[in-house]
């Protein structure tokens, strides 16, 4: 067990290597209810969302459509990234991250302040989340929830549903397919307990974050922050500065163009990539955000902010430990779906 945003966290129940490979091979869960569910609810919640975070969420025609953003500082920084879900008209639930909930929810407070709209923002600690992921996922959850599958099933990507006391989304951190559950804090060891009997895994945060970066997904505080523009840390598509909408940010990006890319690097020498390596290019230096051994490719990977002359396919030199080690410059994408990418 290890502190994670002030939570007692398992880094892993056994073998890290095991939980990675059951995840892209069959299935596993994750006790991810440190992540903070903010109801977001009143008349002028629409009008709130389009403000404060940097997509737009004109997007979300359909109850129980999900979207990926971020909210932004006046600089261009990244507050935190979340997932925002359209329940209904006037009503919306964001997923925050655990480290930066009270930070997120005072901001939230803040903008509601000064923009004097009417809305209500509750963080709902009654509530946990379970994150079931993996090819077998699904199954498991029906078998566990019979109920909640002629509502789920047809779900594509990034929609949700109500069943009963269950939130369940078709979302999650690592790029297998699966649902994120929300549940009443109350019911989730009895809910945890018959997933395990069900043949489900328990996975810790070890290989959640190899999984993750795997997938090319960013972890907030390390891949970007409120230092740093979405449009370098790979989230510009995340990012909508085409409707003629103002959002906190939004003046700031369009002063600073995208300055670095955010890259994959392959390592070709034996080594391990980490956070904060120095990547040194024909076009000036970059750095390295997440660095890892990965288990699908059994090699070493990381994620990083390169010059913007840079290519895939490059190859670059990673300074480790007063060594220059080769690595290649690969799209930011490593494993999804049970199979490797690159």
């Amino acid at each position: 067990m290890v502190d994670f945003g002030g939570w007692d966290m398992p880094l892993h129940y056994g073998s890290q290597i095991e939980e990675h490979h059951a995840v892209r091979g069959d299935c596993g869960m994750f006790d991810v209810s440190h992540m903070c569910a903010v109801d977001v609810a009143g008349k002028d919640a629409k009008a709130f969302l389009l403000r404060l975070i940097a997509n737009n969420v004109d997007k979300l025609k359909e109850p129980g459509k999900a979207l990926y953003s971020a909210m932004l500082n006046e600089t261009g920084g990244v507050v935190d990234d979340l997932i925002v879900y359209y329940v209904a008209d006037g009503q919306y639930r964001i997923v925050i991250n655990a480290g930066t909930a009270e930070k997120d929810l005072a901001w939230m407070g803040a903008r509601l302040a000064e923009w004097q709209y009417e809305v209500a923002c509750v963080p709902r600690r009654d509530l946990a989340i379970i994150a079931v992921q993996g090819p077998n996922a699904k199954a498991r959850v029906w078998q566990v929830l019979p109920e909640a599958r002629s509502a789920t099933e047809p779900l594509k990507p990034f929609y949700s549903a109500i069943v009963g006391e269950y939130f369940i989304a078709t979302t999650g951190y690592t790029g297998e397919t699966g649902f994120e559950i929300t549940l009443p804090a109350s019911k989730t060891e009895d809910f945890w307990m018959k997933l395990l009997a069900a043949g489900v895994k328990p996975i810790g945060l070890g290989a959640r974050d190899t999984l993750r970066l795997e997938a090319g997904m960013n972890l907030y505080g390390q891949d970007m922050d409120e230092t740093v523009s979405p449009l370098d840390a790979g989230l510009a598509w995340t990012v909508d500065l085409v409707s003629p909408r103002d959002f906190v940010g939004k003046a700031a990006l369009l002063a600073h163009p995208q300055q670095k890319q955010f890259l994959g690097l392959l390592l070709i020498d034996k080594g391990v990539l980490r956070a904060h390596q120095k990547v040194i290019t024909s076009h000036g230096d970059g750095e390295i955000t997440s660095g890892t051994f990965s288990p699908t490719l059994q090699q070493s990977i990381a994620l990083a902010r390169l010059p913007m002359a840079v290519a895939i396919g490059d190859q670059v030199k990673v300074e480790i430990r007063d060594k220059l080690l080769t690595a290649k410059v690969v799209k930011p994408c490593f494993a999804r779906n049970g199979k490797a990418l690159v």
